[in-house]
């Protein structure tokens, strides 16, 4: 069963992924900022880790066939992220928000970690999060990835 959504409903995954990002931040003893800046989404800080400029990407995805659909992350030749938090003086992050019908996942990772381990080919154009089974278990198992699922019960919502 496909979601109804509204016209207007990217925008709002995207404000829900990026407060959500913020949240559970703050949750952790960040100090942290919702910003609109090409390049980052969040600033936050916490002693231990010092001071991070990270991408929000969120989507939605509408049945099973499309929920393991990578998300585009930006090409290989965009340094917007890297270039805005060399300019703040930040360490980029990034984080992955995916929300379908039944719940959604949330990760959140140095933009180092995702070179290292999960970039792939350097011959792509474009960076991707797969979310594949078998990647969703390897960002499961990286205690480099920090990992959110939300189940979505609702009960007499205009369905």
């Amino acid at each position: 069963m496909l979601i109804n959504k509204s016209k207007r409903h990217s925008k709002y995954v995207g404000l829900f992924g990026e407060t959500l990002v913020c949240n559970m931040l703050s949750r952790s003893g960040f100090e942290v900022m919702l910003v609109d800046h090409v390049g980052i989404d969040v600033v936050a800080s916490r002693a231990d880790i010092g001071p991070i400029g990270i991408s929000v990407k969120s989507r939605m995805r509408q049945d099973k066939t499309n929920e393991i659909s990578p998300v585009n992350l930006f090409s290989s030749q965009d340094s917007h992220l890297a270039k805005t938090c060399a300019d703040f003086g930040l360490t980029p992050w990034i984080a992955v928000y995916v929300e379908t019908k039944k719940g959604a996942d949330l990760y959140l990772t140095s933009f180092e970690n995702y070179k290292q381990k999960y970039a792939g080919n350097e011959g792509l154009t474009m960076l991707r999060w797969d979310m594949r089974e078998k990647n969703r278990q390897s960002y499961n198992e990286d205690e480099a990835i920090m990992y959110l699922r939300i189940e979505f019960s609702q009960k007499n919502w205009f369905e």
